[in-house]
């Protein structure tokens, strides 16, 4: 049976952070304070917390909160309790309904989430699929169906890298969705597992430097610049899609076409250097620097996203890979694997 919010411990366990810097900074406690019910809210049971890079950025004082805090964008469960104003007979959620948020504070039992940033679960999607889906499934939805603005045609060349894995995975799907083509870029313990979801029309295969307990792509082991221009007659790519950040940022706008479009949105290999605007004018590119913030600006926009995302996974159009699930007590353990670049799919924090 559901609690009410006057049922609620009020303490919990949950994973705090009081300093900035490694995975050693994760400090899980059984006696936080549990959030309080307030108006607009809701409070979630959580069974499941996703575990993505930004939790890293975090982590690091790269994006900035307040300390301490309870790290954690993204996470699943039941409603236990929501403000009495969202409780009449025309609200969307009420308690019980199992729901899944992107919100602070998701490596915790419990989390207060605005309603305006809650979706329901369908009964045929799991919850570690849904959860799954939510801060990748929403930035991949956004970047192939939005931040080009109608730049993009049917057949244009994308280059997306790092689809082995994470956000870019689930791009190079949405990709094709779209009606682009896809050259994608992944390391050469990925590529099987690139080829099995099938989303590239072609695939640039990457040796992979190890060291120090990690595994990633060499971007210098390929002329990629050259590839890329072989396969499109030399026009090079209407739009690259990089998550990667450092390593990458003058192998994209070597590869851009004419009036081609630049989208840096991750920082997996360090934060992207400054560099000079005329850069861009030997090709007229252009460049964004999207967040997932501004795509979903209202419950409208959220809600048509995600029923895209729910649609196509019924479909069987969009495949999910959940590569590894931590218990919240291993938290550390999660952020060192996700950042050793060795994850073939989602990690998962089972609370």
């Amino acid at each position: 049976m559901s609690l009410t919010a006057t049922e609620i411990p009020s303490t919990m366990k949950a994973v705090v952070i009081n300093e900035l810097g490694g995975p050693e900074c994760l400090k899980l406690i059984n006696n936080h304070p549990t959030p309080q019910l307030k108006p607009g809210h809701a409070i979630i049971q959580n069974q499941y917390a996703g575990l993505n890079f930004i939790d890293t950025y975090f982590r690091k004082g790269l994006y900035k909160a307040a300390l301490p805090f309870v790290p954690g964008q993204e996470g699943g469960g039941t409603i236990l309790a929501i403000s009495s104003d969202d409780t009449n007979n025309d609200s969307t959620f009420q308690v019980g309904d199992v729901v899944v948020y992107g919100t602070l504070g998701a490596y915790a039992q419990y989390t207060l989430v605005p309603i305006t940033q809650l979706v329901k679960v369908p009964p045929n999607v799991s919850l570690d699929i849904a959860v799954s889906c939510y801060t990748q499934g929403l930035t991949a939805h956004y970047l192939t169906t939005s931040v080009h603005c109608g730049m993009l045609q049917t057949n244009d060349w994308c280059l997306i890298y790092s689809v082995g894995s994470g956000t870019c995975q689930w791009a190079a799907q949405m990709a094709k969705i779209q009606g682009y083509k896809v050259i994608g870029t992944c390391s050469q313990s990925k590529a099987a597992a690139v080829k099995e979801v099938g989303a590239c029309d072609e695939l640039i295969v990457l040796k992979e430097v190890e060291g120090g307990g990690m595994s990633y792509s060499d971007y210098s082991s390929v002329d990629i610049v050259g590839k890329v221009m072989d396969i499109t007659n030399q026009k090079g790519v209407k739009c690259i899609l990089d998550g990667v950040g450092k390593s990458t940022v003058d192998i994209s706008l070597g590869c851009l076409a004419q009036r081609g479009l630049y989208v840096s949105f991750g920082n997996a290999s360090g934060a992207v250097p400054a560099f000079p605007v005329l850069r861009l004018n030997a090709k007229s590119a252009f460049v964004t620097r999207p967040k997932l913030k501004d795509y979903v600006r209202d419950e409208e926009e959220l809600m048509g996203r995600w029923g895209d995302i729910m649609e196509w996974i019924s479909g069987g159009m969009l495949k999910v890979s959940v590569d590894c699930v931590f218990d919240l007590e291993d938290v550390k353990e999660g952020h060192v694997y996700l950042e050793s670049g060795k994850s073939k799919g989602k990690i998962l924090y089972k609370i």
